[in-house]
C-alpha cells in the first residue's frame, strides 16, 4: 500500500504542496507561481510517492536525531556504546532515523498539516540505537507566497537527549539543458567550512577563500562547480537566509532560518537537475567532535524540555 499523502492548497489557490506522511513526512512537491507562471520549487524522482525509492533523494527529507554522517556508525554517550546502521556508501551512519519511517498525522486541514514521530511509539527498536527516547513534531503551513515549517524537538525520557536536526531540500533548477541550469546562482551567507575527510568532519574549521566568500554572498554560479560542503560561520542578518536565483539575479526561492541553525550544507547531486541547501543545527557527528574538545553544535535536552526550529521557503 502506498504511503498516505496530504495535499495543501494556499489561500489564493495558486500554490500546492504534497507531504508524504507515511515515508518520512517528506514534502516532496511544492508548486507555486512566479510572475504568473507555474513553478516546481522542489525536485523529486518520478514515482517517489510510492515510498519505494531512496528516501533521502527527493523533496525535503527530515534529518533527525542527527543530520549528516556518524563515522562508522559508532556512538559513545555517557559510557554507553551504540552501533548505528552503516547505511551510506562508505560505512557510516547517515541522516538519522525519521526520514524513511511512517509518521502519525495529528492534524490536517487544507492549508496545514502536523505530524509526529516518537521513537518509543513509532519504532521502539530505535531505543537500542540512541541514548534516549525522542519526539519530533513537524508542521507545514502553505501561505500564498511561502511554505512555513516548524519542527519541535522534545525529550519525553528521564535521560538527557543529545540531538541534531537538519533538512535536505532539493531545489529544482529551471531550464531545459544542463547549460541553462548551471547559470543559476546560490546566495549562502557563510564565512567558514568544516574540513572533511571522506565526508566526515576532522574538527577543523577553515576560512573560505575570499573570492568564493564574495561570490557566495552575492550569488555563486553553479557552472563547473561540484558542491558537497558543510559551511559554517553564518553571517547574521535580520532574517538569516539563503537563496537560489536565476543567472540575472531574479530570486526563485529564499530559505529563511534562525537559531539554532548554525551550519549550511550545499550539495549538487550528480544529475545536476537540482541543488540542495541544507540548514543544520550542528556539524555532522557532533558527539564525536565534542568528545574531541570541538564545538560541533551538539544540543542536549533534559527531561521534559523542547526546542523549536523554524524554516520558511519564500517564493520570488
Amino acid at each position: 500500500m502506498a504511503p498516505q499523502i496530504v495535499t495543501l492548497t494556499s489561500p489564493n489557490g495558486r500554490s500546492t504542496a504534497r507531504i508524504l506522511t507515511g515515508y518520512g513526512f517528506n514534502c516532496f512537491e511544492y508548486q507555486a507561481e512566479i510572475d504568473g507562471q507555474p513553478y516546481d520549487v522542489l525536485w523529486s524522482l518520478p514515482g517517489f510517492e510510492s515510498g519505494e525509492l531512496r528516501p533521502s533523494s527527493s523533496g525535503i527529507p527530515v534529518l533527525f536525531p542527527f543530520p549528516g554522517r556518524i563515522q562508522r556508525g559508532e556512538l559513545t554517550w555517557e559510557g554507553r556504546q551504540f552501533q548505528l546502521p552503516q547505511n551510506d556508501r562508505t560505512g557510516n551512519a547517515i541522516h538519522g532515523f525519521v526520514f524513511n519511517r511512517a509518521w502519525r498525522v495529528l492534524e490536517a486541514t487544507s492549508q496545514r498539516v502536523v505530524g509526529e514521530f516518537q521513537a518509543s511509539i513509532d519504532d521502539p527498536s530505535l531505543l537500542e540505537l540512541w541514548p534516549a527516547d525522542f519526539t519530533l513534531t513537524a508542521e507545514y503551513e502553505l501561505l500564498d507566497d511561502r511554505l512555513v515549517s516548524n519542527f519541535t524537538v522534545a525529550n519525553p525520557d528521564s535521560k538527557p537527549l543529545p540531538w541534531g536536526f537538519g533538512t535536505h531540500p532539493y531545489f529544482r533548477l529551471p531550464g531545459e539543458t544542463a547549460e541553462q541550469r548551471d547559470q543559476c546562482r546560490l546566495i549562502v551567507p557563510v564565512a567558514e567550512k568544516w574540513e572533511l575527510e571522506e565526508l566526515n568532519p576532522t574538527g577543523r574549521r577553515l576560512p573560505i577563500e575570499a573570492a568564493l566568500v564574495g561570490e557566495l554572498h552575492q550569488g555563486a554560479t553553479l557552472q563547473d562547480r561540484q558542491f558537497d560542503n558543510v559551511f559554517t560561520g553564518i553571517q547574521p542578518t535580520e532574517n538569516s537566509e539563503s537563496a537560489l536565483t536565476t543567472a540575472g539575479g531574479r530570486r526563485l526561492v529564499t530559505v529563511e532560518f534562525s537559531a539554532p541553525v548554525r551550519e549550511l550544507v550545499v550539495f549538487t547531486p550528480p544529475h545536476r537537475e537540482a541543488v540542495c541547501i541544507e540548514p543544520y543545527t550542528c556539524a555532522p557527528d557532533p558527539i564525536r567532535l565534542q568528545q574531541q574538545g570541538v564545538d560541533g553544535g551538539l544540543n542536549v535536552l533534559s527531561a521534559g524540555e523542547q526546542m523549536v526550529i523554524r524554516l520558511i521557503y519564500r517564493i520570488g
